[in-house]
């Protein structure tokens, strides 16, 4: 365990919507070094997509997962509501950010509030596994942050709008 402390240590800060000199190939190849092969197997499972809870997760992902199939469910509850024009008022976010700006910005609210979720989580968690699943949770959401792209997503868009009118 005294090496996760080390291991912590060297990992450079992360910030939303910033570039990092860490990518997701180096952390694993450092956590590899510095964890036990069963939390290094464990850290491996972690996939920022993944919200189905399982009995053997560790507790701090349990509490993203659950935030995470909370965000989604309101989601996709204010959407239905949205297509039965009834009105739902969401417990996780405010209205405002899924009806101000196009899906790309709205896509860039959701994930900056995941961000800010991991960030309070964050505070309860030292030079453990806890952190390190967070970490990796970030570095998952900075790299698909940084795989947008306005205009392929545009020319995809346009693409499927002309295939389906």
């Amino acid at each position: 365990m005294d090496k996760y402390y080390y291991f912590v240590a060297q990992l450079p800060m992360l910030f939303f919507g910033k570039e990092t000199s860490i990518t997701i190939d180096y952390f694993l190849e450092e956590a590899q070094k510095w964890l036990s092969a069963k939390d290094y197997n464990v850290l491996l499972q972690v996939d920022v997509k993944n919200i189905s809870i399982e009995k053997k997760d560790y507790q701090v992902l349990r509490e993203y997962k659950n935030f995470e199939l909370h965000l989604q469910t309101d989601i996709a509850m204010w959407r239905q509501a949205k297509q039965l024009d009834q009105d739902f008022k969401p417990t996780i976010f405010p209205v405002s950010y899924i009806k101000e700006g196009n899906p790309l910005e709205v896509e860039i609210k959701f994930m900056e509030m995941r961000w800010a979720f991991i960030d309070e989580m964050e505070r309860n968690f030292h030079f453990d596994m806890g952190i390190i699943i967070l970490y990796y949770l970030k570095l998952q959401l900075l790299r698909r942050f940084f795989t947008f792209n306005k205009e392929k997503g545009l020319t995809k868009f346009q693409k499927f709008y002309e295939v389906n009118v």
